[in-house]
């Protein structure tokens, strides 16, 4: 049976795979085949749906049947129509106003799932390419740490050379040991980040979960993001989908709450009625004339005298609902505000480090330059050279976190103002 596991786990490992990807390609594959887009369609799909429920009371309604039976005495009725060879009848609702209002309140809630499709687009959109930045800075940071293993490599050689020569103390030699194997628990760390945002990227994008997903190289274009904080959050507040859908849950709950005060309003429905009698029931001995096909076409009218307290508790009801939402607008629209704000608040804040990290960089590969002219010279040697590698390998990993923060924040602003997957595309 292990034996079996153990098989099954080796099968599982060959067949996954590594797909290569860019941001756009990613995205489009997210929108859609990814689960939640799936989702998102469907629930649209039944509010499209429900908007033909709520219509098919307008519709005529047709059912044939029969009651045939033989009658023995007086003819009895069968379900409430005489017994007859065959049956017809037709209904449809001419006037009824709190269906009318249903009929609205189902169209009010396709919209409003079509709006909750967007926006769940854009959270798609966001954890995608959140998912895609994560694995391209743990793919960075990876082989910057491998770098800095094979400096540090040299280094330990170098230093090895030096204490068999005399020149240094053996401790050196420990010294340098710990260094290096700690940079390789460094990178076994960040290969084990890397393989994970792969995974759950390619998971995001509805790949298997033992399939990953790898950001193609390539440098990407900075998203374009409005020049002020106030213009941001401006367009956030105007096209926030979060917003819109409230909106549209507070109109659907306005509709629901007429309907129900309609309850009190007469309702009006066609019916049409058609019986084909035959003579053995005896309808002959029983009435005065016998007709073999009858029919008939008029109105069921229904005036409520008592609707009881139920309405009233309806009504209360879809009040209640209505203050739960303007309740919820009120929070969602200081939420936005509070993101855009944090948001440009977080770029600022990773610009000034991606510039102190930039120049770092400039600083340590200018020292580096130095040290390898004077290692041709003579003047220093090997060891000093690696460290300075290992010193400008570390400033890259500064700056790659540095400019993945800013990128980061850039894509929460766009995915607050509802542009991120427009721009992303």
């Amino acid at each position: 049976m292990r034996k079996l596991f153990l098989l099954a786990i080796f099968a599982s490992a060959a067949q996954a795979e590594t797909y290569t990807l860019t941001l756009k390609q990613a995205l489009e594959r997210a929108l859609s085949q990814s689960p939640e887009a799936m989702i998102a369609r469907l629930d649209q799909m039944k509010a499209a749906a429900g908007v033909r429920i709520a219509q098919d009371p307008f519709t005529p309604h047709v059912g044939a049947g029969s009651g045939l039976a033989y009658s023995s005495g007086f003819p009895l009725s069968i379900e409430g129509s005489a017994p007859a060879v065959i049956q017809a009848k037709v209904t449809q609702a001419i006037y009824n106003r709190p269906q009318s209002i249903m009929v609205s309140q189902a169209k009010e809630n396709a919209r409003g799932a079509t709006i909750a499709a967007g926006e769940k687009s854009d959270e798609i959109a966001f954890r995608v390419a959140s998912l895609f930045l994560d694995a391209q800075r743990a793919g960075q940071l990876a082989e910057a740490a491998r770098r800095q293993v094979e400096s540090l490599v040299k280094v330990s050689a170098s230093v090895a050379a030096r204490v068999e020569g005399g020149r240094e103390l053996p401790v050196a030699n420990s010294e340098a040991n710990v260094n290096r194997l700690r940079a390789r628990q460094r990178v076994v760390g960040l290969e084990a980040d890397r393989d994970y945002s792969e995974r759950s990227l390619a998971a995001a994008l509805g790949y298997a979960a033992t399939d990953s997903v790898r950001p193609a190289e390539g440098e990407r274009e900075v998203v374009a993001i409005p020049d002020t904080e106030q213009a941001a959050m401006a367009a956030a507040l105007a096209g926030s989908k979060e917003l819109r859908r409230l909106e549209s849950s507070y109109q659907a709950s306005s509709l629901e709450m007429k309907a129900n005060r309609a309850q009190r309003l007469p309702k009006v429905d066609l019916v049409a009625q058609y019986a084909l009698l035959a003579k053995y029931s005896h309808y002959d001995e029983y009435f005065n004339k016998f007709q073999r096909h009858n029919w008939q076409l008029g109105a069921s009218i229904q005036i409520p005298i008592l609707a009881g307290g139920g309405v009233d508790a309806s009504i209360s009801q879809a009040q209640i609902e209505q203050q739960r939402i303007r309740a919820e607008m009120q929070q969602a629209r200081s939420k936005i505000t509070l993101a855009v704000h944090q948001s440009y608040q977080e770029i600022e804040k990773a610009q000034l480090g991606a510039d102190l990290a930039k120049a770092e960089l400039d600083l340590a590969h200018e020292q580096l330059s130095i040290l390898l002219v004077q290692l041709n010279e003579g003047r220093v040697t090997l060891r000093q050279v690696e460290e300075a590698r290992f010193a400008e390998d570390e400033k890259w990993i500064t700056f790659y976190d540095a400019q993945f923060s800013t990128e980061r924040a850039r894509l929460n602003v766009l995915r607050q103002t509802g542009e991120l997957v427009a721009r992303l595309r």
